[in-house]
This record gives C-alpha cells, sequence and structure tokens, in this order.
C-alpha cells in the first residue's frame, strides 16, 4: 500500500513500531501533492517545512516522547494563519500576507509532532459551496464519473479533495454552516464539526466569529476522534474557547450504541428530496438500529427558518469582520491616481481585492446592520436563532442522544453549473448543516454509499453539545454498518 493512503491510525502505529520514517510517509505525500496539479487543491506547498518537522517527528519517535499525531503530514486550509507562509484565505486582499505568528490549532498540531505539507485552496473567506470563489481558480474534486469536472464543496473544498486524493492523511477544515461536512459528504470522507468553543479560534482568519469553527477531515472516524483532540485545547487567547478538559475522543470509541435514542426530524424531509437522498437516510436509521439504537421521530419545528436567519447573521458578522481589510496596514492595497484620498484608497482596495460572493456579503451584511433595518432583520435573525436552538434542547432533554439527518441535499454538481443560477440555489446546499452552526452543537459527516451516478453520499449525526466522543462513537457505528470503502479512481 501506498504510504501517503494510510489512515491516521494506521501510520501512528506504524511510526511507533519502527516499520516506516515520517520522512518516508512525507516524501510519499509530497509526491502525489506534485503529480495532482489538475486538482488545485494546494495554493502554497512547504516541501522544506514538511521535511525539517518530519525529521524532528522521527527523532521524537526514536526517543519514545511521540503523542498520536507525532509524525503525520497534514494539509491545512488557506484560513488557518501559519507563520511565514502565506495565508491570504483565498482572497486577492490578502496577497503577500505572512503571519508573524502560528493559530492555536496549527500550533496543538506542530507541538504534537504533525507535519504541514502546505496551505489548502478554499472558497474565497470561507464563502461559498462549491470551491469557486478562490482567488486560486476552483478546486476540482477527485471524483469524476463522466466528462465534467466536479465540485468538492466548500468552503473547505481543498482539504476536501486532498483527504479524498490521498494527498495527505488528513486535513483541517472550519465550519461556519457547512463547510466541513458538505465538503466530506461530496467527496466520501468524515468531516466533523466540533462543539461552538470546543476549539480555539485565534488565528484563523474571521468569517462569521459566533458561527466559525475548526475541525478535522479525514480517512475515518477513528482518525477524527484522533485530530480532534489535538487540535481542541482550553485557549486564554479565544474568549469563546471553552474552558472545559478535552477528553480521549478515541477512547470513546467502543461500538456500542445500545440503548441511545436517535432522533428523525420531521422537517428534514424536504420537498423534492432525491428518492437517492431519501433511501440513504432510511438505510442509516436502520443501520443504527440493527446496532442496538432506539430510533424516534422528532419534531424541530422552526428548521425552515434556518437559512433565512443564518444569511441574515453571517453576512453581518462578516461586513463587520472585513471592515478591516482596508489597504492601509497589510495585504493588497490599490494604486491611486493624482488627487485621490484615504476614501478612494478604501473604496479602490476593497473593488479589487474581494471577489464578487464576498462583495454580496458585506453589502447584504452591512445592510441588515443599517440603522433604519437592524431590528428588522438583523434582531429578528437572533431571535430566530434562539428558537432554533431552543427545539435541539428540547429534544435533547427529552432524552435524545443524536440527531441522524442527510448531510447534503444531492450529490456533488460540476464546476460551473450554478454560475448562473440565483445565488440562493448555492446557498441551499446548506440546507441540512446550518442549524447546527446556529445552534451551536457538534455534527459529523459519514459517508455511507454512492448514488447512481456513483458519487458519494453522505449522512450527518448531530450531537449534544460538549459529547463529541458519544457522536463519534455513533458514527464510528454508521461507517462500519455501511462499510463505505470507495475511493476515486485516479484520473489527474
Amino acid at each position: 500500500m501506498s504510504l501517503n493512503k494510510l489512515t491516521i491510525a494506521a501510520a501512528r502505529d506504524a511510526l511507533k513500531a519502527g516499520e516506516v520514517t515520517s520522512v518516508e510517509i512525507t516524501e510519499a505525500c509530497l509526491a502525489e501533492i506534485d503529480a495532482a496539479g489538475a486538482l488545485n487543491a494546494f495554493c502554497a506547498k512547504t516541501p522544506e517545512i514538511a521535511l525539517a518537522q518530519a525529521k524532528a517527528a522521527d527523532a521524537r519517535l526514536k526517543a519514545g516522547d511521540a503523542p498520536a499525531m507525532c509524525g503525520i503530514p497534514l494539509g491545512i486550509k488557506d484560513l488557518f494563519c501559519t507563520k511565514g507562509v502565506a495565508s491570504q484565505a483565498a482572497s486577492r486582499i490578502l496577497e503577500g500576507f505572512k503571519p508573524e505568528y502560528e493559530s492555536t490549532v496549527t500550533q496543538n498540531l506542530w507541538d504534537a509532532g504533525a507535519v504541514m505539507l502546505g496551505k489548502l485552496s478554499m472558497d474565497e473567506f470561507a464563502m461559498g459551496s462549491s470551491n469557486e470563489t478562490a482567488c486560486y481558480g476552483p478546486v476540482v474534486s477527485p471524483w469524476k464519473v463522466d466528462d465534467r469536472q466536479l465540485t468538492p464543496g466548500g468552503s473547505s473544498g481543498g482539504s476536501a479533495a486532498a483527504v479524498a486524493a490521498d494527498l495527505c492523511l488528513a486535513a483541517t477544515g472550519t465550519d461556519t454552516g457547512g463547510s466541513i461536512r458538505q465538503p466530506a459528504a461530496f467527496t466520501g470522507i468524515v468531516g466533523i464539526k466540533p462543539t461552538y468553543g470546543r476549539v480555539s479560534r485565534w488565528g484563523v482568519v474571521a468569517f462569521a466569529s459566533s458561527l466559525d469553527q475548526a475541525g478535522p477531515m479525514t480517512k475515518s472516524v477513528r482518525d477524527a476522534a484522533i485530530m480532534l483532540g489535538t487540535m481542541a485545547s482550553n485557549d486564554a487567547k479565544d474568549s469563546t474557547c471553552a474552558d472545559i478538559p478535552v477528553p480521549d475522543f478515541e477512547a470513546a470509541l467502543t461500538g456500542d450504541i445500545r440503548g441511545k435514542k436517535i432522533g428523525i426530524p420531521r422537517e428534514y424531509r424536504m420537498e423534492g428530496m432525491p428518492a437517492e437522498i431519501e433511501k440513504l437516510w432510511s438505510d442509516g436509521a436502520a443501520m443504527l438500529r440493527d446496532a442496538g439504537a432506539e430510533i424516534v421521530e422528532i419534531s424541530l419545528p422552526h428548521t425552515k427558518y434556518a437559512l433565512p436567519a443564518y444569511y441574515v447573521i453571517a453576512p453581518a458578522e462578516a461586513s463587520s469582520n472585513l471592515a478591516r481589510y482596508d489597504g492601509v496596514r497589510y495585504g493588497h492595497r490599490a494604486t491611486l491616481s493624482a488627487g485621490e484620498g484615504i476614501v478612494d484608497m478604501y473604496e479602490k482596495t476593497r473593488a479589487e481585492g474581494f471577489g464578487p460572493e464576498v462583495q454580496r456579503r458585506i453589502m447584504i451584511g452591512t445592510y441588515v446592520l443599517s440603522a433604519g433595518f437592524y431590528d428588522a432583520y438583523y434582531n429578528r435573525a437572533r431571535r430566530v436563532r434562539a428558537l432554533i436552538k431552543q427545539d435541539f434542547d428540547q429534544a435533547f432533554a427529552a432524552g435524545i442522544d443524536s440527531i441522524l439527518t442527510p448531510a447534503t441535499p444531492s450529490s456533488a454538481f460540476g464546476l460551473g453549473e450554478m454560475k448562473d443560477a440565483d445565488p440562493v440555489e448555492m446557498y441551499l446546499n446548506d440546507v441540512f448543516t446550518v442549524t447546527v452552526n446556529l445552534a451551536g452543537l457538534p455534527g459529523i459527516s459519514v459517508p455511507v454509499g454512492l448514488d447512481a451516478k456513483g458519487l458519494p453520499m453522505g449522512l450527518q449525526l448531530i450531537g449534544r453539545p460538549w459529547e463529541e466522543g458519544d457522536l463519534l462513537n455513533q458514527a464510528l457505528v454508521l461507517e462500519k454498518a455501511a462499510g463505505f470503502a470507495a475511493k476515486p479512481a485516479k484520473w489527474w
């Protein structure tokens, strides 16, 4: 088996047994990345850093002082600040920005001995569901079933494509409205969005601060448990990071879910849902029932208001967060003509630096926060958000352990297919995922089957707050029962 195809768990065991070195695995991944230019997944390669970190990891392994992630080569989403390495959130406005500091998540990974292969492309400022808004051009999914190039999903599309194509053993992602779970479902990998506050947001370029959460994108549920344990920490630099000890998520993977109550929300049965998604969902419920769980129909009555509430709150926070990009301190600065002043520089810089989707969301956000509309839109959306959270709280209070839903309303679509559509069509991709961010809950996407065309489809499990271990254990049962082992045929 090629070393780049290893899971984190298998690589960890082989490294500890001395059967293979981190340098060998890293070199296998670097060769694979160089050969996969057609996917456009990596926007910055860091082979020198990778080999230096791999050598250091091998020394730690030899000395017997090696945590689980030691020597594991990873891809890092372009939203995480990495010291001295271009970190530009896939936006022209951050061209040339090389941070002088490391995000808490990447620092935790490097402290554990993980290896950075490079930065992964994404939708600009994490705004998008198809990875077509990046200044680097679209990322292409490794899955191919006809002559089209397919989307890997977004915004963590580079992460999803790289993991699915075995360019790295795992990758970091971020999820504001489904940006870990939707691309994971589209590419046949596992992606978990932890409870809001479980993982530090310090050093992660902000999109919507009350919704953003970083998490791992991996080849298996066990790998997600291992990597989440390293990424999560209590961090004084992020005031929204919870001061709660990080449990051993891998130890929670017992594979026993007897007596667990799993809810099926009737509001997620959308009109016009493809029959394949409907079947996948009922098959998933049957798999969990066969494992001893009790399947209960539940109601989350405010679900239908989730998308509109999300597309008020997220752009409002984005317009506030993105106000800092003005061409004054760092990143892109427009060239001015004689007689033009500071306001012209702001306007020109932003017009040149931000892509159309980011501009659209900044304008929506500024509008809903403006004096005459703040109450009508933003405050009303916040009240709806509280009701959505209350729906989940009531379900959990009634004894539900987790909730099973589809991860996406379809399998992957072709790049460019949504271009001329109404932007709302694209936003509907998040219909099953945004509620989880609005309520601050953990959610995981697990690949469960292929559609008629041969493309992967995933199911989502939504867990109780702070109970990622329990959620991962249920996801493990689903993963085992589904036995999903399909990989994209190599065409790139």
